[in-house]
């Protein structure tokens, strides 16, 4: 499991205002997302829309997809073309990993923010940052990484809370001024032969479950056989024998399974909807005693693994159902297929391996222009619903993915969580 949760006093990463590291690291982008995540080449399309809003002296705020690590650093192809420097919120879990990278991250704009609580300064750096326009600032509406360039995860009311908080306090000062949204797509496209460029890694992934080389079967089916492999090894975990029948269905029942238990525990009653939504309350009830040291070890081991439960609970409800639909168009289906096998690889050893034949599109859309909150809108807020629109749209996806049908798994004594 990658080390995403800290169970220490967080401590707000304010963002850097200086420009020289910003500047000069456009220079080394490009080898650096060769070498680090293979990508190969960038195009940017509709700069045009974010120079006249930068012209025209508005508040902005840049809301990209989310589906690859690669995204923050991505930023670049866009502030180096202007050009012009961003802020970008980012998760508190960036600044306590690799030394390197969370200083480059801090200096070229990132600053923190606490997933698992209210962080206020993180909210109000982000309002004033838009409220002066200072420089336009990046938010990642999904707030976790979807590893599916195909689907857009449900967008977090954070964003429009920023946008229109901003609002209000740039009208202030300058009642002629406003504040916008663009919608930014990231569409990456691998343009290798899986064939020939996952075999090898299908077969370390194959080894690591203990398996022979399945090399007399497809990409495609060894992908969906490791997967199985993957569910069936959870299952056996939590539920104390595999199951059978359609992965799909199962990865929605384990996962279900998991959260209602937990739900049950720590919330009091079981919800449903959008699984990161529900991981993320949990997290929240879970966590703060271990921050202010007010558990005893037994109890503290006791909640990691609830918490490590949630992760793989996130990370198996993020396996779309469908998404290796065999009568997908061949370029797409391949797509998916390094998607899906970059996703198995990271489940199984924290790692992804890097190809060399990753493209990107990036492309920014028309302005969004922020108008205050109609209270009576406020359970479907327009704003939010239109920028999910739009960038559906620019990445060329429909927002039409089935749900799974779900049933109550049967309890036994066997189904109990430790």
């Amino acid at each position: 499991m990658q080390k995403l949760i800290f169970d220490e006093p967080y401590e707000f990463v304010p963002p850097y205002r200086g420009t020289f590291l910003s500047w000069a690291f456009r220079f080394y982008l490009p080898h650096f997302m060769r070498q680090r995540y293979g990508l190969q080449s960038w195009k940017t399309y509709g700069l045009d829309h974010l120079r006249a809003s930068l012209n025209a002296d508005l508040g902005i705020i840049l809301c990209p997809n989310h589906s690859r690590s690669s995204d923050p650093l991505l930023s670049g192809a866009i502030t180096t073309e202007i050009p012009c420097h961003v802020y970008a919120m980012a998760s508190w879990h960036v600044f306590k990993q690799n030394w390197l990278e969370s200083f480059v991250a801090h200096r070229v704009g990132a600053f923190s923010v606490y997933r698992e609580g209210l962080d206020r300064k993180a909210l109000d750096t982000a309002i004033d940052i838009v409220a002066t326009a200072e420089r336009p600032l990046m938010v990642y509406p999904e707030g976790v990484i979807s590893a599916a360039n195909d689907r857009l995860l449900t967008l977090m009311d954070g964003t429009a809370f920023i946008a229109r908080t901003a609002l209000k306090k740039r009208l202030k000062t300058h009642p002629d001024s406003g504040v916008v949204i663009h919608p930014v797509a990231y569409r990456y496209q691998h343009h290798g032969d899986p064939e020939k460029l996952l075999p090898p890694v299908l077969t370390r992934l194959e080894k690591h479950v203990f398996w022979q080389a399945q090399g007399h079967l497809s990409p495609l089916e060894r992908t969906l056989k490791l997967r199985s492999a993957v569910l069936a090894a959870r299952e056996v975990q939590i539920l104390g024998e595999a199951r059978s029948g359609d992965a799909e269905v199962r990865i929605a029942q384990l996962v279900d399974h998991i959260l209602h238990q937990y739900e049950a525990e720590w919330l009091g009653a079981m919800r449903t909807g959008d699984v990161v939504q529900r991981v993320k309350e949990l997290r929240a009830v879970i966590l703060p005693d271990m921050v202010r040291a007010a558990v005893d070890d037994a109890e503290r081991k006791r909640r990691w693994t609830h918490l490590t439960d949630l992760y793989y609970a996130q990370c198996l409800s993020l396996h779309v159902p469908g998404y290796l639909n065999p009568s997908l168009p061949a370029e797409r289906l391949n797509h998916r297929l390094f998607e899906t096998v970059e996703r198995l690889e990271e489940e199984l050893t924290d790692h992804v391996t890097s190809y060399p034949d990753l493209h990107v599109d990036v492309k920014v859309g028309e302005p969004i222009p922020v108008k205050p909150i109609d209270r009576s809108q406020r359970d479907n807020d327009p704003l939010m619903a239109e920028l999910r629109a739009r960038m559906l749209e620019l990445l060329g996806v429909t927002d039409d993915w089935p749900p799974v049908p779900v049933t109550r798994l049967e309890r036994s004594d066997s189904d109990m969580l430790p």
